[in-house]
């Protein structure tokens, strides 16, 4: 596809940004809307028209709120509000700009220096010191704690003295603990981090990281306040994690989650408005009713039977907006099935069997892309085609293979959680393949999206499972390594290549952005030739709004900017 300007200025802003960051220099700290910087050690102004209260549409968290622990959507909102990080991504453009880091500088990429500012505060009062950041990533990393953010840390040296390395099961099958015995992890503690003073710690990788400071605005790089470190399991901080954001949590049930303001955020990103509700829902259809009755606020996924014809458009006018996002949805190949697993051939012929373009028309109404990659197009790097037989709609071909491949026996089932509007296509593709290649196929529709990740990550689904990304940060790296690198937590299809391991890690020692972007590239391409899965389009989010608020944003990301709502 063709990238509009506004993703292709995006691309070349996050590189310009990475690029001078690796050459030991910061972008220039600003505010969202591009004034000047608060202050270190000052409070946050209180932005022109804040106050009020807003619901906004959410959706169940998989786990318990640990910025460490938290790879998907839902509970990735929530966190997105409670916690700052070193480094923050522009609402418009998504380039780095320096939060709670004064610096990042680096001359090698291998050894980086990073000074935070004065001034900065958990919710529960305590400074954000540099020690905050370097027990947060230990206890991340550390491979008995299971958190499914550690893969982050991997590239830091002493990473792999931390993981558990005994086996997962005996050979009559039955569990064991790969971290007793000689499985046990080497050390607790990641060589790389050392802190120097209260704010300053270096990060020293075990191969030059290109693109490291661009990673650390993501979640699983949050500091941790010395409370969570008093009992990391209790069930308290996980429902009420202390963050140095500029919200806090102040309830959390099955229903909704509260946040407040945090009356301690000294950062130059405070939210607008002073309660801000996400309301649970697990069907798209309920909250965007709700979005008309003004009884929501903000709704980020659009029902498909309304963005048919532009009915959602003639409903809400100009609340119904979209935006250019880096998300990508595919489905993936679940390594439990035995006859999917290794047969390429069926892989490739039945993503063949899916006309993406009639199904992003008729059901999108043009909100999706057909995927012609494993990539988002609004990162820099991204290479249109990558993804061949499997991303190209062929009926005859699609025959062809599945013949040769020995075809499906029995019933094959696609798993979708409910609270995004999946059934929908889901449907639509087991109709095609019934259609073109007589396979028996049926959407399997779990209770919620926590239920289908928990269920993938047991092992107890077969089949096909929906699955998706936004990314966490703005490269093409984020788009390939947290999902197709061996032992990644969102690796759900269990990819293991050690060619595509290679190239990762010969991207990440690029000099410079070309080189790398040509690594990683090359790496994308190995995924065509098992397809572990199939990309089936990128989205432009639309959402809306009610009429009770203003200034409603998505990022590129796809997360509603909470704290940039205002309340009219």
């Amino acid at each position: 596809m063709r990238i509009t300007k506004r993703a292709a200025g995006l691309a070349g802003v996050a590189t310009l940004a990475l690029l001078a960051t690796a050459c030991g220099t910061s972008p220039a700290p600003t505010t969202s809307a591009g004034g000047t910087a608060a202050p270190s050690g000052t409070a946050a102004p209180a932005p022109a028209g804040s106050g009020g209260e807003i619901v906004i549409r959410g959706c169940t968290p998989e786990n318990p709120l640990i910025a460490g622990n938290t790879s998907e959507v839902c509970g990735g909102n929530i966190l997105d509000a409670v916690t700052s990080k070193l480094v923050h991504y522009n609402v418009d453009t998504a380039a780095p700009e320096m939060d709670i880091a004064e610096s990042i500088e680096t001359t090698d990429n291998k050894l980086f220096t990073v000074k935070l500012k004065e001034g900065y505060k958990f919710s529960d009062g305590t400074d954000v010191l540099a020690k905050n950041f370097v027990d947060a990533w230990n206890y991340t990393a550390f491979g008995p704690n299971g958190q499914q953010g550690g893969y982050f840390y991997e590239p830091i040296a002493g990473f792999a003295d931390l993981q558990c390395t005994g086996e997962s099961e005996d050979a009559a099958g039955n569990d064991l603990d790969p971290c007793e015995g000689d499985g046990a992890p080497k050390a607790e503690t990641l060589s790389g981090l050392k802190v120097v003073d209260d704010r300053t710690f270096t990060i020293e990788t075990t191969e030059a990281v290109s693109n490291l400071p661009v990673r650390l605005g993501y979640s699983a790089f949050a500091p941790q306040p010395d409370a969570f470190f008093a009992d990391p399991k209790a069930d308290a901080f996980g429902k009420q994690p202390i963050g140095a954001g500029p919200y806090k949590v102040a309830s959390n049930s099955a229903t909704e989650i509260v946040l407040e303001k945090n009356a301690d955020y000294s950062g130059e990103y405070a939210g607008n408005v002073d309660k801000v509700t996400f309301r649970m829902y697990t069907d798209p259809s309920a909250s965007y009713a709700d979005l008309l009755a003004n009884n929501v606020d903000v709704v980020d996924v659009i029902p498909p039977d309304q963005l048919a014809g532009d009915a959602w458009k003639a409903a809400l006018g100009d609340r119904a907006q979209v935006a250019e996002t880096g998300i990508i949805q595919w489905i993936t190949f679940m390594p439990t099935d035995e006859q999917l697993k290794d047969n390429t051939k069926l892989r490739a012929a039945l993503g063949a069997a899916i006309d993406r373009d009639t199904i992003t028309k008729e059901i999108f109404n043009g909100s999706r892309t057909p995927a012609t990659g494993w990539v988002s197009p609004v990162v820099d790097g991204y290479k249109e085609g990558q993804c061949t037989d499997g991303c190209t709609f062929d009926e005859a071909k699609a025959k062809t293979l599945y013949e040769e491949s020995g075809g499906y026996e029995g019933q094959l089932t696609i798993s979708v959680n409910p609270d995004a509007g999946h059934e929908l296509w889901a449907q639509a593709i087991c109709n095609g393949w019934k259609n073109t290649l007589g396979v028996d196929c049926a959407v399997n529709v779990t209770p919620d999206f926590a239920t289908l990740r928990t269920q993938i990550k047991a092992g107890e689904l077969k089949g096909i499972v929906r699955g998706g990304w936004q990314m966490d940060y703005p490269s093409i790296e984020n788009f390939l390594t947290p999902i197709y690198g061996k032992g990644a937590a969102s690796n759900d299809s269990k990819y293991d290549n050690p060619a595509f391991q290679q190239a990762l890690t010969d991207a990440a020692a690029a000099t410079d952005a070309a080189a790398a972007n040509a690594k990683y590239q090359e790496a994308e391409a190995m995924l065509d030739e098992t397809y572990p899965t199939l990309p089936l389009w990128y989205s432009a989010t639309p959402f809306g709004y009610s009429t009770k608020v203003d200034n409603v944003k998505l990022n590129a990301f796809g997360a509603i900017d909470v704290a940039g709502i205002t309340v009219k």
